[in-house]
């Protein structure tokens, strides 16, 4: 008797851990299933993978028809892992679907671009690092058709298509060649899936307008008014004349005529890769003629007298000019042919008294400033660009370490190596110098090469005059001479003028 409540003990203890459990169902042999994971968390066991993902298709048509796609994947935050257990209590895929539908996106087929980013200098000269972006596309060719779209926008599709297609005219006395199109930035395409809540692009001009000006919106427009000129619109919006030219493809140059009333685009071009275009570029230049002064004392200070007029030379240059965005970032040198040498100018003067601080002088006019440089290419012009002002304008192609002449007479009020900001102003100037004419006006050059600068502060300096040597010292991506003229100290309350106004 005592063995049968024995028993039935046993049986009641049994009953009542099922009863806890909720009857979970126990195998005595072990099955293979499929235990559905969501950001690492078990939602339960299916039977079926292929089931899952086949019901997960055929419920997201919207998908489907909204990125025109034949298939909808899992979320990519989902793990079907395969398990043999001996626990039978098995979830349908309708109970599953239902679980992770609103808390993880759904994925679909296409491919993902990284761009890999370049570290770029600010203003002051500091190292911004570079960072890499992902763009989803479903189409490989919307990517490469964008990206050909872009290059377009730096690069005519003419001259683009002839270097494509291996078609350019060889240089016959003066023009330009393209040697290379590069992208500098490192690009990778993968096959993929996306999930859902991503940005996908699904045409190309959506993301050909994302790739030049870094958004998607629309950009700000501008209605032309009677008068107004490609530069002036450009300066008065805070954007260069090339961006302005880039943003609206229809104006072939800056002498484009504008109509009243015609709208035009204000985009502030913002590209997300760099366009590297090497270019060999052959053209004509005059080369300045020198003047000579002769004094007589016979004469009174002020009298001025041509008896020779100078006449300009003229060179047949070919350089090495690079490209980045459109931008003209460096001019090498390759050879120079004298076409005709200059005459030089003979000026007599009254030479009672020599005007050496300009007391009393008028302020400089137009022909009356030397040109700084020995050769007049220009890379950058004065004027707004990616977003901040350059008050002077960049001469480039005249070599590293060749004369800087000072445009006026004056002395030397700064000659110094100076790296972040002067007083609030322009940034890392490198090795540069400031003249004072003595009548209210400055120029300023920079970037000069390390150790060449001729002059110190206090010395009094001819017209003319040999002051530095050209080089990249401070923010500069090359050779170049940064010139500007000012009416006031440089960033002390001074104002800039475009320094080609006076020539």
């Amino acid at each position: 008797m005592k063995k049968k409540y024995k028993i039935i003990t046993i049986l009641l203890l049994i009953l009542s851990i099922f009863i806890t459990t909720g009857f979970t169902k126990i195998s005595s042999t072990p099955k293979t299933l499929y235990r559905v994971y969501i950001k690492g968390e078990s939602l339960g066991l299916i039977k079926s993978k292929i089931e899952l993902e086949n019901y997960i298709d055929k419920k997201q048509n919207e998908i489907k028809k909204k990125y025109n796609v034949d298939k909808v994947y899992v979320p990519e935050e989902l793990d079907i892992v395969k398990e043999k257990t001996y626990d039978q209590s098995i979830k349908t895929v309708e109970e599953i679907y239902e679980e992770i539908k609103d808390i993880s996106p759904f994925a679909i087929s296409g491919y993902v671009v990284k761009i890999k980013g370049l570290n770029t200098k600010s203003e002051t000269g500091k190292v911004i690092k570079g960072t890499t972006q992902k763009i989803y596309v479903i189409e490989k060719n919307v990517f490469t058709n964008s990206v050909e779209n872009t290059v377009k926008s730096f690069i005519s599709e003419e001259d683009y298509e002839n270097y494509a297609n291996n078609t350019q005219k060889e240089i016959e006395d003066v023009g330009k060649y393209i040697e290379d199109i590069s992208i500098k930035n490192k690009i990778t395409i993968k096959k993929t899936k996306i999930p859902v809540n991503k940005k996908i692009y699904l045409n190309e001009d959506e993301l050909s307008k994302y790739l030049l000006f870094g958004t998607t919106k629309d950009q700000a427009k501008y209605t032309i008014k009677l008068g107004d000129t490609i530069p002036d619109v450009a300066f008065n919006n805070k954007i260069s004349t090339q961006e302005l030219l880039i943003a609206n493809p229809e104006l072939q140059d800056e002498n484009s005529l504008l109509a009243e009333g015609q709208v035009v685009s204000l985009g502030m071009i913002k590209p997300q890769f760099n366009v590297v275009e090497q270019d060999t570029v052959v053209f004509r230049e005059e080369k300045n003629y020198s003047t000579e002064t002769r004094y007589d004392d016979n004469r009174y200070v002020g009298e001025t007298e041509v008896i020779q007029a100078g006449v300009k030379g003229e060179n047949k240059v070919t350089q090495e000019v690079l490209k980045v965005n459109g931008e003209i970032t460096s001019r090498t040198p390759i050879t120079t042919e004298v076409i005709k040498e200059p005459i030089t100018e003979i000026i007599v003067k009254g030479g009672k008294q020599r005007n050496y601080y300009g007391y009393g002088s008028v302020v400089p006019t137009v022909g009356e400033w030397g040109w700084p440089a020995t050769c007049a290419s220009i890379s950058s012009s004065y004027g707004w660009r990616g977003g901040y002002f350059h008050d002077g304008t960049d001469i480039a192609g005249c070599g590293y370490g060749s004369n800087i002449f000072a445009a006026q007479a004056g002395t030397v009020e700064v000659s110094m190596k100076k790296t972040g900001y002067y007083s609030g102003g322009y940034g890392d100037n490198g090795e540069y110098i400031i003249i004072n004419h003595h009548n209210g006006w400055y120029s300023l050059y920079a970037h000069m090469c390390p150790g060449c600068r001729y002059v110190q502060a206090g010395d009094y300096v001819e017209k003319g005059q040999a002051i530095g040597g050209m080089g990249m010292t401070g923010a500069a991506t090359g050779v170049h001479l940064h010139f500007a003229i000012w009416h006031g100290f440089p960033y002390r309350g001074g104002t800039s003028y475009n320094a080609m106004a006076f020539y």
